[in-house]
């Protein structure tokens, strides 16, 4: 459905914003008016990743007046194959300062409020407040329902977008005209069944994709025109080329905007969503060891002081990148399915890693819940070891 124009014109534009936006001025849907509206917004980019690079350089080239981007991380190589709005010579610095040069580069005539900060409980209200709308380029379930509800409590329309391998989604959510992110997803998924970016990968390109989708949406609903994806998903698939929507109804039994809510103030979200499922995270408990543990079992292991089965949980082409030597691979898949427990020694423990440690937390309450009393897994996995023990090898 069409919606009115979320923020008033500026009063005028320069001589030379004129000359720079003159290919959005003769668009009769935007023109004159629509180009001012972008001028006097103020939109809040979340994570200047995957999503927020393209989102922010769009934003910024479209004119949007003021542009907020939080985030607390820093530049590592790895995120260069899709984070565009960063450079070779800005790993190691701050995201969100490097995000701000970059937009200055791309249109000196907006305003850049940097974020340099986790985004909490404690400042999200806060931070919110100070934008018309919120662009969603976050990777996990407990910043997306937080969002969420942030938005629903300050009335904040927000735009979303999801990205995973070769597979991306995006919707807008606005409480006050249909559904919110809770509508479409009432529960988080169970811990470990979706992984994260970092854990399965995303195409670089998709980044560019559905960001690209995001701003559009973010200008339509700024200036009022078009049809946004309100109480649409749009689903897209690289591979196939194809792009198709889902129609997504306001739950009347929604948590947050339903008629009778049950959250009304910010929740504990990482509780909520869980990294790990209970199983693991009892299973890890006393039966957790640090990279340099292991790197003393291995050289008992090689004295003949020691025996123990090294066991990688990863996918295969995660071990074509790094691993630690002298293990072997069980994906984590063999496990779930039963085949794997039938590969275990029974008469030496074995130990599990995978890249940081939640999926080898999963295989280890499966097999000591099979009986591998003994079995435990390594805190951090091979990001730790290389970090720690070996930085000859590639991080990724």
């Amino acid at each position: 459905m069409s919606l009115p124009p979320l923020v008033e014109p500026a009063d005028e534009l320069t001589l030379d914003e004129v000359r720079r936006y003159s290919r959005h001025l003769i668009i009769p849907d935007v023109g004159m008016d629509g180009q001012k509206r972008l001028k006097n917004a103020r939109v809040l980019v979340i994570g200047a990743g995957g999503l927020g690079s393209p989102a922010l350089m769009y934003l910024a080239a479209a004119g949007v007046g003021t542009l907020g981007v939080v985030d607390f991380d820093t530049v590592d190589e790895s995120n260069l194959q899709r984070q565009i709005i960063h450079g070779q010579s800005d790993v190691g610095r701050s995201k969100a300062e490097s995000a701000k040069e970059s937009v200055a580069e791309v249109n000196p005539y907006v305003r850049v409020v940097v974020h340099d900060e986790r985004l909490d409980n404690d400042n999200v209200l806060r931070i919110f407040e100070q934008y018309d709308l919120i662009v969603d380029g976050t990777d996990n379930f407990a910043t997306r329902y937080m969002v969420n509800d942030a938005c629903v409590l300050l009335g904040k329309p927000y735009v979303w977008g999801s990205i995973y391998r070769f597979d991306g989604q995006a919707s807008v959510f606005w409480a006050e005209h249909g559904p919110c992110y809770r509508c479409l997803y009432p529960e988080p998924p169970p811990p470990g069944m979706v992984p994260s970016c970092a854990e399965g990968g995303v195409l670089g390109v998709l980044c560019a994709s559905v960001g690209s989708i995001q701003v559009t949406e973010a200008i339509k609903l700024l200036t009022g025109i078009g049809e946004p994806l309100l109480g649409r998903l749009m689903l897209y698939d690289a591979l196939e080329m194809g792009y198709r929507t889902l129609d997504v109804r306001k739950d009347p039994d929604c948590a947050i905007c339903g008629e009778n809510p049950t959250v009304t103030e910010l929740i504990d979200y990482e509780e909520f969503c869980g990294a790990i499922t209970d199983e693991a995270a009892e299973a890890v408990v006393d039966s957790t060891i640090s990279v340099l543990q292991l790197e003393e079992w291995l050289k008992e292991r090689d004295e003949g002081a020691r025996d123990f089965e090294l066991i990688d949980v990863r996918e295969p082409n995660e071990r074509e990148i790094n691993r630690i030597p002298g293990s072997i691979l069980i994906p984590k898949g063999d496990f779930q399915t039963g085949e794997a427990l039938a590969k275990l020694p029974s008469d030496k423990p074995s130990v599990f890693y995978c890249k940081v440690g939640g999926r080898s937390a999963e295989v280890l309450a499966i097999a000591k819940g099979a009986g591998f009393a003994d079995a435990v897994h390594v805190g951090g996995g091979v990001s730790a070891w290389v970090n720690q023990v070996d930085p000859s090898q590639p991080a990724y």
